[in-house]
C-alpha cells in the first residue's frame, strides 16, 4: 500500500521472518513456558512497518492475510509502541503504525513478533528516544519470546523461552521453500498437545545440536538437511494431520528435507539451490496440499531502517 508524500516525519523499518531449524522443547516450567533450545534463521520474507506522528495510537495493515491481523491493542506492534512510550516516560504512544505484510500471517514464521520488533525500532527512531540496543532487546523480550530475534536477524541460538540469544555464524546461503496453509494453529495449543503426547515421559533438557550448528557454520545444505528437527512437529501434525501430505509433497518434489516451521502450520523445505527451490514451489502450488508456496533464502539481516522521510 503506497502512502502520499508526507510533510511529517515517517520511519519505515523492514523486518524478516524466521524459520526454526532446530526447536528442542523441555518440560513445562512453573510459569507455564517451556525451556527451549531454539536455533533461529532469518529468511528473506519481510514485513515493513511505518510509524508516523498521530494524535493517538492507531494501526492499519495491508498485504496478504492482512484481514486476519488484529488492529487493536492485542497487536504486538501496538503493544511495542505502548511499552516504549511507558519505558521512556512519554505521556502516550501518539503514533500511527502501518504494517505492509509479506510474512505469512499465523504461519509459525513469527510475523506478529517481527511487527512488534519493527514497531519498537520505528517508534524509537520517530520519537528520538536514543534507547540503547540492549534496552530495546530487553523490551523486545518482554513483548514475546520471538521478538528479540527479529531485531538481531542472521542466525542465533535462543535459550530460556527463546529470548536469550547468542548469534551464530553462517557460512553460506541456504535456499528455502515455505508452503503456506489456510488458517493458523494456536501456539499455546500446540505446546499443550506436545505435553499431552509426551505423557509421563520426562522431556530431556533442551540442547542445541552440534551437527546442526556445524552445518550452519559450514554453509552445508546437505548436512543441515540431516540435522533439522522440531519437537513441536508431532503436536502440529496431531492437530492438523494434513501437514503430513504437505511434507510428503515437498519431499517428492526434490527437497533435501522438510519440517513444520515453529508451531506451524507453515512447512519449510530446504533445497540444494535456487532452481530446485523454484521448482519445488511450483510443484507444491499445483499439489493442492497448500494455499501458496514461497521460495526465498537465508540468512537475512535483522530489523533495520528502510527509509526516514519528511521534514
Amino acid at each position: 500500500m503506497s502512502h502520499p508524500a508526507a510533510s511529517v516525519p515517517a520511519v519505515t523499518i523492514r523486518v524478516p521472518a524466521k524459520v526454526n531449524v532446530q526447536l528442542a522443547v523441555g518440560p513445562p516450567r512453573a510459569d507455564g513456558y517451556h525451556d527451549l533450545a531454539n536455533v533461529f534463521l532469518a529468511v528473506g520474507l519481510q514485513d515493513r512497518v511505518t510509524a508516523r506522528p498521530a494524535p493517538r495510537l492507531s494501526i492499519t495493515c495491508a498485504g496478504p492475510g492482512s484481514a486476519l491481523v488484529p488492529l487493536d491493542g492485542t497487536n504486538l506492534a501496538a503493544r511495542a509502541a505502548e511499552l516504549l512510550a511507558e519505558h521512556t516516560g512519554r505521556e502516550r504512544a501518539d503514533v500511527h503504525l502501518h504494517i505492509d505484510k509479506d510474512i505469512p500471517v499465523a504461519g509459525g514464521m513469527a510475523g506478529g513478533s517481527a511487527d512488534g520488533a519493527a514497531a519498537l525500532l520505528a517508534c524509537a527512531e520517530l520519537w528520538g528516544t536514543g534507547t540503547p540496543r540492549e534496552e530495546l532487546l530487553e523490551l523486545a523480550g518482554r513483548l514475546g519470546s520471538d521478538v528479540p530475534f527479529a531485531i538481531v536477524g542472521g542466525a542465533a541460538l535462543g535459550l530460556g523461552r527463546g529470548e536469550l540469544l547468542t548469534p551464530l555464524p553462517v557460512g553460506g546461503t541456504f535456499h528455502w521453500v515455505f508452503a503456506l496453509a489456510d488458517g493458523g494453529l494456536s501456539t499455546p495449543e500446540v505446546y499443550r498437545e506436545c505435553d499431552r503426547l509426551r505423557g509421563e515421559d520426562p522431556a530431556p533438557a533442551p540442547e542445541a545440536s552440534p551437527a546442526l550448528l556445524a552445518a550452519l557454520r559450514d554453509g552445508d545444505a546437505y548436512a543441515l538437511a540431516g540435522a533439522l528437527s522440531n519437537d513441536l512437529q508431532p503436536a502440529a501434525i496431531s492437530l492438523r494431520p494434513s501437514l503430513e501430505d504437505v511434507l510428503e509433497a515437498g519431499s517428492a518434489a526434490g527437497a533435501l528435507a522438510g519440517l513444520v516451521s515453529g508451531s506451524g502450520p507453515t512447512c519449510a523445505f530446504l533445497a540444494p539451490d535456487a532452481p530446485t527451490a523454484a521448482r519445488i514451489a511450483t510443484v507444491l502450488e499445483g499439489s493442492g496440499t497448500c494455499r501458496a508456496a514461497r521460495a526465498t533464502t537465508s540468512p537475512a539481516p535483522g530489523a533495520g531502517v528502510l527509509t526516514i522521510s519528511g521534514a
